[in-house]
Order: structure tokens, then C-alpha cells, then sequence
């Protein structure tokens, strides 16, 4: 069965294409800086163990361009790995928010996509790129199912006095306002890895998800018992463009003294905050080489990053009453040594000691960075949210056929 995932996010498009039950892509590609001046395709083929990468430059102005690309790169005639878009069978999409109706991967129909539309208000950064992915495979490979995995599915096991808000009980009852929690696709996929690795199933962890999005999850025997993200992807950690944390009487003073509306106050708590906010560079890449220029608010920026962190895995390790390992994940969490470096800074207390030889080691396998013989494993497992959506995706259609 030929699976082809796609996991669009706000500023980038992952993709791999499997041969299902088989867990190794034939070709995999990532489409970066969507909308900037230099956005790009790095498009890699598989042929009997070896990769052939194949980069791009090109102008894409917004994710559409973007997988009309990746599809003309599928069946070219010379690195292409399908003869033509009729060969992908099913097709699985990540879709950020599916509120209290989708706890489950679903097969696409014209009511989902209806319900994922009136989700856009609680993630306006992706369910909107996720629906345009999922409106564009269809237009592009016409006889595939159109399958979707929601990232709010595997938060669904936390418990209700952590998902609740302390509004009065008809904001939860009649409009389902509560903590749904994100990226749970990467913390399910993670925390499996991690619990392998550690030969401990019943494991206390804190996974923590750095890319242009940032989250963190208290996990234990394999369920949530708290998530940093809440009703939309917008509170918890500092992120890419979003605020994370941030008093709500801010808002207000912001609508009532300083007359915003509600619409440019989402936009400025979504798109125009966090680290480029603080820096100007919404990656990290470049705010790294701003801090290597000696630019103070670059440093300052990565400071409140790494803090509003550590401060999160005190509450999870008191939520947890105990913790075995933390583990970093995604873009940053995966590639970023410096904030490894600063989040585990003075954490001995609760037994996290960081080697730095280890930490600035660069590896695509799982492994450990902390000194020998701590208490806590520092893992760096390279997250897979693809194989992740094409195994969900893949039991699914054999289990119900």
C-alpha cells in the first residue's frame, strides 16, 4: 500500500512516501521558508539503502505552490519514485485541531473538512494550511483516500482537573472550552522511542517539542497527564511566533487603551511574537547568528526561551512526582545544542546533569546526553510524525478494510 503523508505547518510542508507495512520511506522531502524570499524543497530518494538528495530553490508563495511542487517531483521522469499520481493509494494528513469531535484518525469526507474549517479560530496558524494540503492532494491524486491524523488525539487521557479552566462550568458544557493539547502525533511517537530505548514502559517523561511550534507533555505508562498547549496552540512555551504564557490582561489593556481589535490582537499573539518579536528571526538559525554577532536581544531572546522551559519541567516533575528521562525533540529540540545546554543548566536538584561532549554530538539516532551515572536520561530522539500518521493510517484501512 502506497501512503504518502503529508505534514504541513505553518511556515513548511514534511512529506514521505511509504510502502506500507514497510517503516522505511522510498522518498521523503521537506519544503522550507514557505512564503520567505528564499524558500526551498530538499526532495531525497531511497534506492536500496542509498539516498540521493536532491535540493531546490524556488519561489513558493504559499504551501499550495508548494505540494504542486512536491507532486511534479514524485512522478518526475528521472527521480521520480511513482509513474503517476493514480499509484498513492492513501493519502494521511496531519491536522493540528480536532476539538472534542475527532479523537481518532479519520477517513475525509466533505463534513470533515467542514468541521476542520470551523476549528480555523482555534488554530489559525495550521488548520488552515492543513485543510488547503489536504484540498490540494485530492485535486492531485484523485483515487487515494484521503485520510487525516489529529494532533489533539493523543492528549484525550488527560485528566479533567488538568484540562478544565476555571470559568464558569456552561463555557465547558455548552462551547467545549478546555485544554486540548498539540503535536500530540509527535509526543505519541517520541514517547514510544523513549520507552524502548529505556526498556521501561511504565516510564515517567517529559517529552518537549521544539520546532517552529514548542510544546511539552507530562507522560506516564504511555498516557498525558498535562500538556503545555490548551484550547489553541498559542500558550505555553515561547515559540517561533507566538507569545506562548502571557497575562490576559494584556489583551485587554491592548483592546481598551491601546484600541486594537480582537482580529490584530490574535495576529500579534500569533504572528507577530515570540522569538521574532524579540529578535526579528522567527528561526533559530538566525537568531544563532545574531547571538554569535553579539547582538544582546538575540541572547536575551534565547534566555527567555530556555527559562519559560525549565520552568515547565519543575511543574511536570511535581505532576509527575518523580521523573526517568526528558526528552528533546523536533527541529530545535533535535539540532539546537545551545538551548539543550541552557534548559538543563542548574537542574542537578532533580537529578538532570547534561554532558556537553556528548550534547554538541550530532547523530539522526536516538540517544542520551546526560553524564554517566544521573538519575534523569536526556534523550535526543528524532521525532517522526510521518511514519507515525502512515501507521495510523495503514492499521486503520487494514483493520476496517
Amino acid at each position: 500500500m502506497n501512503v504518502f503523508v503529508i505534514n504541513s505547518g505553518s511556515s513548511s510542508i514534511k512529506y514521505q512516501l511509504f510502502r506500507m507495512p514497510s517503516e522505511n520511506p522510498i522518498c521523503s522531502g521537506l519544503v522550507e521558508r514557505i512564503g520567505l524570499a528564499d524558500s526551498s524543497i530538499t526532495h531525497k530518494v531511497y534506492v536500496n539503502g542509498q539516498e540521493s538528495v536532491y535540493p531546490k530553490n524556488i519561489e513558493l508563495p504559499n504551501h499550495e505552490a508548494g505540494l504542486q511542487e512536491v507532486g511534479r517531483l514524485l512522478a518526475d521522469p528521472e527521480i521520480g519514485v511513482i509513474q503517476n499520481p493514480l499509484d498513492i493509494q492513501v493519502v494521511g494528513h496531519r491536522v493540528v485541531h480536532g476539538g472534542e469531535t475527532f479523537a481518532a484518525t479519520t477517513e475525509v469526507n466533505d463534513a470533515v473538512k467542514a468541521e476542520i474549517k470551523k476549528l480555523f479560530p482555534l488554530a489559525p496558524l495550521h488548520n488552515p494550511a492543513n485543510l488547503l494540503g489536504i484540498e490540494v492532494a485530492e485535486k492531485i491524486f484523485t483515487q487515494a483516500r484521503q485520510m487525516v491524523v489529529f494532533d489533539t488525539a493523543f492528549h484525550q487521557t488527560i485528566p479533567e482537573k488538568a484540562f478544565r479552566y476555571a470559568l464558569p462550568t456552561s463555557f465547558y458544557t455548552e462551547h467545549r472550552i478546555r485544554v486540548y493539547g498539540f503535536h500530540g502525533t509527535s509526543h505519541k511517537y517520541v514517547v514510544l522511542q523513549a520507552t524502548q530505548y529505556l526498556k521501561k514502559p511504565e516510564a515517567k517523561i517529559i517529552t518537549i517539542h521544539l520546532g517552529n511550534g514548542c510544546s511539552m507533555a507530562a507522560i506516564e505508562n504511555g498516557r498525558v497527564l498535562d500538556t503545555s498547549m490548551g484550547f489553541g496552540p498559542l500558550s505555553g512555551l515561547i515559540m517561533g511566533t507566538r507569545t506562548g504564557d502571557i497575562d490576559p490582561s494584556v489583551m485587554f489593556y491592548l483592546v481598551n487603551q491601546l484600541e486594537y481589535t480582537a482580529e490584530e490582537v490574535s495576529n500579534l499573539f500569533n504572528k507577530q511574537s515570540g522569538m521574532l518579536g524579540l529578535t526579528g528571526f522567527s528561526d533559530m538559525r538566525d537568531i544563532t547568528k545574531a547571538i554569535e554577532a553579539g547582538e544582546k536581544e538575540a541572547r536575551l531572546a534565547y534566555d527567555m526561551y530556555a527559562y519559560r522551559i525549565k520552568k515547565y519541567i519543575g511543574a511536570y516533575a511535581a505532576v509527575l512526582n518523580g521523573l526517568d528521562a526528558l526528552v528533546f525533540t523536533a527541529g530545535v529540540g533535535e539540532n539546537d545544542a545551545l538551548v539543550r545546554e541552557m534548559v538543563c543548566r542548574n537542574l542537578d536538584f532533580l537529578g538532570i546533569q547534561l554532558d556537553t561532549e556528548k550534547n554538541n554530538i550530532r547523530s539522526k539516532e536516538t540517544r542520551e546526553v546526560n553524564k554517566f551515572d544521573t538519575r534523569v536520561k536526556i534523550l535526543i530522539v528524532p521525532t517522526n510524525e510521518e511514519l507515525e500518521i502512515a501507521q495510523q493510517c495503514y492499521t486503520l484501512l487494514t483493520s476496517t478494510g
